[in-house]
């Protein structure tokens, strides 16, 4: 389909009113800076993972995670929201984006201006940190400033291992974040899917339970998905050139 033609689609789709929800993956974070995790290149080519066990019974493990972490927490630091981010804060502020369901751990969304209750981080984020034990959260910034200081693998005043609130190799998913990425889905009138190449589960299961309960499925993105010849619109583009112009043209109705 023609490029402008995808974006008229999409942005009357929007217009229309109902329920639209955006959900988004890597692919739209890369324009910020922030590495891919899967892609050739990624992060997971140039570190080995540690899993979630590893972490809680190792304390080497979790030396090399808060590693992997503090090179990562570098390009966290500079990221800003980029134009994509920008249009789909733009659209909920419109009332024409009720959430945002992401598999980002960035917290751009958020930066970009939409609240934290429209945002479900089914991979939860990195800019929080939580208490293995107790459950007590500390801000990113504290814990660095631990290991700046010393401390590789910083610790709860309770015992307890502090990890960034993020979902680990072989770690449970955060259920209500699930259970409400479900719901939106299932009861969405508009879909739209931005740079996810949707193969990491349960998250790219969420386009098939909208287009189950009839909703209009749109697809921004670079790479091939799985709902690519069953989607309404597909657009190949850059997230960041193709979704302000959608903002442009509902500027204008």
């Amino acid at each position: 389909m023609d490029m402008e033609k995808g974006i008229g689609l999409v942005a009357e789709q929007l217009a229309s009113g109902g329920r639209n929800i955006v959900f988004t993956g890597a692919g739209i974070s890369t324009e910020s800076g922030i590495p891919d995790f899967r892609s050739q290149g990624g992060i997971w080519d140039q570190y080995r993972p540690v899993y979630f066990d590893e972490f809680m019974r190792s304390r080497a493990a979790r030396i090399e995670y808060w590693r992997q972490k503090t090179a990562f927490y570098r390009d966290l630091q500079k990221a800003r929201p980029n134009q994509a981010h920008l249009a789909i804060a733009q659209l909920h502020e419109m009332g024409l984006v009720e959430a945002v369901i992401t598999q980002n751990i960035d917290g751009l969304h958020q930066a970009s201006g939409i609240p934290e209750e429209s945002v479900i981080e089914l991979h939860g984020s990195n800019r929080r940190v939580r208490c293995m034990s107790c459950g007590k959260i500390f801000s990113i910034e504290e814990a660095h400033k631990r290991i700046e200081e010393g401390d590789p693998a910083p610790e709860c005043e309770c015992g307890g291992y502090l990890k960034p609130d993020t979902i680990s190799f072989g770690q449970a998913m955060p259920e209500r974040e699930v259970e409400k990425a479900i719901e939106l889905s299932r009861s969405a009138d508009f879909f739209l899917v931005v740079g996810s190449t949707l193969l990491v589960h349960p998250a790219a299961a969420m386009p098939g339970y909208a287009q189950e309960a009839g909703a209009f499925l749109a697809i921004i993105n670079l790479s091939e998905t799985p709902f690519d010849t069953s989607c309404n619109v597909l657009i190949r583009g850059k997230a960041g050139e193709v979704l302000p112009k959608i903002a442009k043209r509902l500027e204008t109705k």
